[in-house]
């Protein structure tokens, strides 16, 4: 294997020599970043600098597109709805993990893809959006689920999205275009991960396989238990390889899921696949590395779905919680740690009013709403009328639009709406416009920022992270703290 996925011939400073050593800090460059002596003294007292080989179990969690306005957001509405702080930020409250700051560059770009951006933390090695593990010229990075697996640990997914979608992939698969979805799949069968939970029926049944392969009898043949609903999937009664596919393409938003009584029976929250992998990888007595993905929240950033974004970020809160109530069982031997890949549209509460004294009551709205923009859309279309779009958008959320703004609609889902940011063209982000009258939330735009992320950590290794780290960084305190051999590249 090729050390580097972008090693520029010639003369000179190459791109790798610019990705290891330049200002946006690598692994011993720069303020802070990952093995450096900058780690913070309340990080290094919650641990030993001797990690290595200590993590017996490692927790990966990542809320997909999380601005930081989404981590605040979702804080309020914890405090507000539920009368506590979200568990994230109590973890910040209660200084019991070492943050910081992450810089997610890619190999060509300071926008992220969530590809590339995982595949750093899957393989270590900073790629071209799009791909999976694999370099430009065709070069495959082993990923860090492989590689677990053969040191004996138990591997394991779960998401909100498809399986096979770009986050969970960046941990265990190899192709040169996300897209591939089928392909991963396949892989997903071949390498035998022991859970798989999340949506993607697609990329699994032979009624949509190009190839028309019915990978569902595939896994059974090897002795797993497949689960297409809640009920299927039931609790963890010991260790059991298990492939969870509950809907056809991704996992409902989880408001939607909440106020609608069919999803709520047959689909399972993101807490509870991340209970049912913990419990039972935990039962193996092997050891495990599994990361949870809170893929919609991405999603919700794209639609500029202020709604589904906040619900979405609170139920990944809820995985959150899960993890830590394992690690507090277990501290010397997990790892935790908490990330995004990428920020999306840079939601925030904006200020309303002539103090600034109507946005909290503004943001207060979202406790009464039942549904996402996302349900409002999928029953309009450019033939439906103004008083269809003004009720459709009041049975969700109790709002009475104005016409004027439910014109605009109208008239963007017939192409004809004009925006000076042409992005927010979009029907869905005219809709995300209109609600912001409302809500108080406001979006940017709709795609991913190059923002530097949040990333927090607790366990064997956490001490290590400073205030500024690579990406890259965490492939290598993930291996080191589990004492998981490194895999040798040529070069």
């Amino acid at each position: 294997m090729s050390k580097d996925s972008n090693n520029n011939s010639g003369n000179g400073f190459n791109r790798r020599d610019f990705l290891k050593f330049g200002a946006l800090g690598g692994i011993l460059a720069g303020t802070g970043g990952l093995l450096s002596s900058c780690a913070n003294g309340s990080a290094t007292s919650r641990n030993s600098d001797n990690y290595a080989g200590k993590a017996k179990y490692i927790i990966f969690l990542v809320s997909d597109g999380m601005s930081h306005g989404t981590l605040q957001m979702a804080d309020l509405m914890s405090r507000r709805k539920l009368g506590r702080p979200s568990k994230w930020i109590s973890l910040y409250e209660e200084d019991r993990v070492a943050r910081g700051l992450m810089d997610m560059t890619t190999g060509n770009s300071n926008v992220p893809d969530s590809a590339a951006a995982a595949s750093s933390w899957g393989c270590g090695q900073r790629i071209y959006n799009g791909n999976v593990n694999m370099a430009e010229d065709g070069t495959e990075f082993e990923p860090i689920l492989p590689l677990f697996k053969n040191a004996g640990r138990k591997t394991g997914l779960v998401t909100t999205t498809k399986v096979t979608h770009a986050t969970p992939a960046g941990f265990s698969a190899n192709v040169p275009q996300r897209g591939m979805e089928d392909e991963i799949a396949q892989q997903y069968y071949e390498r035998e991960f022991d859970i798989i939970l999340g949506g993607g029926n697609i990329h699994f049944s032979d009624e949509h396989r190009e190839d028309g392969r019915n990978l569902y009898d595939g896994f059974r043949e090897k002795g797993y238990k497949v689960a297409r609903s809640k009920r299927e999937l039931g609790t963890a009664a010991g260790f059991e390889r298990t492939l969870g596919v509950f809907t056809d393409h991704h996992l409902p938003y989880s408001l939607d899921h909440e106020n609608t009584p069919d999803l709520a029976e047959n689909v399972p929250t993101l807490a509870e696949m991340s209970q049912y992998a913990i419990d039972s990888m935990y039962a193996s007595g092997d050891g495990f590395i599994l990361q949870i993905e809170g893929g919609r929240v991405d999603h919700a950033a794209h639609t500029m779905d202020g709604t589904g974004l906040v619900y979405d970020q609170l139920a990944f809160d809820d995985a959150i919680r899960v993890a830590f109530d394992f690690y507090d069982q277990h501290p010397e031997e997990t790892l935790v740690i908490i990330t995004t890949d990428h920020g999306n549209a840079n939601p925030a509460l904006n200020a309303a009013g002539s103090r600034y004294d109507d946005s909290v009551p503004n943001f207060d709205k979202l406790q009464t709403f039942r549904y996402t923009n996302n349900w409002i859309m999928s029953e309009l279309n450019d033939s439906s009328s103004l008083s269809e779009i003004r009720s459709r958008i009041g049975t969700a959320t109790g709002i009475e639009v104005e016409r004027a703004h439910a014109q605009m609609l109208y008239d963007a889902l017939r192409g004809d709406f004009r925006a000076a940011y042409r992005m927010k063209e979009r029907p869905m982000n005219v809709l995300g416009d209109i609600m912001s009258n409302h809500t108080s939330i406001a979006f940017t735009g709709s795609v991913h920022t190059a923002d530097y992320v949040e990333l927090a950590a607790a366990g064997p290794g956490s001490s290590s992270i400073g205030a500024f780290t690579r990406n890259t960084d965490l492939f290598t305190l993930m291996l080191e703290s589990a004492g998981v051999e490194a895999p040798v590249m040529a070069g």
